[in-house]
């Protein structure tokens, strides 16, 4: 029905007849056409390669008269060398054994040189199975060809940017590795009657830490020593370190008093960082007097702000040195710094470090803190060794901490050893 209710009308059948044969006609001459006019290139050949079909468009990029191809050149003729080897001994092989295959890269030869195509190509059977020809269909892939080059360019491009960014990274590494040597003693001295050993870790190769430590002689019986940590990270950090480590033992040779010391170094950083940029510090100053005959280490420190020192006893127990109410150094100009003192007899350590170890984090989620109590702990395990002992096994939990550190971590431990010449051996 053509419309509704209606009857179909026969006009409209015969009609319809005559639009579709005209369509049919049109279509086998769009068919040639297109086969000629492709956006790609079509040929058949023979078994042994002779070329028997070609359309215009291949013909037009090879620059070729189709009298001159039909019937006179093989496949392989419009091949470079190149692209002819590898047809000899993958594509004519794989072609034989799968009777198709897709996608294949190769190069024709033309006026303007090489010509990079993807070719596709199928066998076609007779109807006893016997192979009869070859139907292949081309593809330009100049392109493709130019966009895979620059992708090589762009990639190229890119890995040696990383690897510059790398070297200079590592030259910056290099540099503050040397700055923050600079920073920090080259070797301990030698104490008479006394071990020292330490170690500093900083959170992060890329950036200068801001813990200090240092031991000295201040005359032919006493040597002084320091350990603390700088507000801040970077240059700007490593400049308040330096400067504080100057004043430190300059103001050690003037008087040796540990809360005189600090209370230099705090007049120092307040006139010298005051207004928009305070710069302050922790710290704890001290110092040594070994008595020869008895092997005992008189210890006389300050505390300015920084966590309590730990001493390791001979037989096996570890207790904090408290500095209770100790001020920042260089936050007021008139700071209170708070003392402490104690004997380390043959066989005791004093363990000095920065919060960086007690307040790295810990647990799976991060957010605890491993804490002074820890610390003590651990210590206590380790009481009675002699201080490079100690250090080693606090550089083994720090390992043991891993990414937790978030902080700069400086050790310095002094210790007296425990067989001393003037005492008699248990053994």
């Amino acid at each position: 029905m053509s419309r509704t209710g209606q009857q179909p009308d026969p006009q409209d059948a015969d009609d319809d007849k005559t639009s579709f044969a005209t369509f049919a006609a049109l279509l086998e001459d769009s068919a040639e056409e297109l086969y000629e006019s492709a956006p790609c290139g079509y040929l058949s050949t023979l078994m042994d390669g002779t070329i028997a079909k070609i359309n215009g468009t291949l013909l037009g990029w090879l620059g070729l008269e189709r009298d001159a191809v039909v019937g006179r050149m093989r496949f392989t003729d419009l091949l470079t060398v190149g692209g002819r080897l590898y047809h000899e001994t993958h594509f004519a092989p794989l072609l034989r054994m799968q009777g198709e295959i897709s996608g294949i890269a190769l190069e024709l030869r033309h006026a303007g040189g090489r010509m990079p195509v993807l070719v596709s190509a199928a066998v076609k059977y007779g109807s006893t199975g016997e192979p009869l020809l070859i139907r292949a269909t081309v593809f330009d892939a100049r392109d493709r060809r130019a966009y895979e080059e620059e992708l090589l360019r762009a990639r190229k491009a890119a890995e040696e940017a990383r690897k510059e960014a790398e070297a200079d990274r590592t030259r910056l590494q290099d540099a503050l590795a040397v700055l923050q040597q600079s920073l920090l003693p080259a070797t301990l001295p030698t104490v008479p009657g006394l071990e020292a050993a330490a170690h500093y870790r900083t959170a992060s190769p890329d950036r200068l830490g801001g813990d200090f430590y240092d031991l000295f002689p201040i005359d032919g019986k006493r040597f002084a020593f320091f350990l603390g940590d700088v507000c801040g990270k970077g240059p700007q950090a490593a400049a308040v370190t330096s400067l504080t480590r100057y004043t430190l033992r300059a103001a050690a040779l003037h008087d040796p008093d540990p809360v005189s010391a600090l209370s230099t170094l705090n007049k120092v950083l307040h006139e010298r960082y005051t207004g928009g940029d305070p710069r302050y510090c922790t710290a704890i100053f001290g110092t040594l007097e070994t008595d020869p005959a008895t092997g005992r280490t008189a210890v006389r420190l300050a505390s300015g702000g920084h966590p309590p020192a730990l001493v390791l006893r001979a037989d096996g127990t570890a207790d904090f040195l408290p500095t209770p109410g100790g001020l920042l150094v260089g936050v007021l100009p008139d700071a209170r710094f708070v003392t402490a003192a104690t004997d380390l007899a043959p066989g005791d350590t004093l363990l000095l470090y920065t919060d960086g170890l007690t307040e790295a984090r810990i647990g799976d989620d991060r957010t605890a803190l491993y804490g002074e109590e820890a610390l003590r702990a651990f210590a206590a395990c380790h009481a009675g060794q002699p201080a490079q002992a100690v250090v080693q096994a606090l550089t083994g939990l720090l390992d043991d901490l891993g990414d937790g550190l978030d902080d700069d971590t400086a050790l310095l431990a002094l210790g007296v050893p425990a067989h001393h010449p003037t005492t008699k051996s248990t053994e």
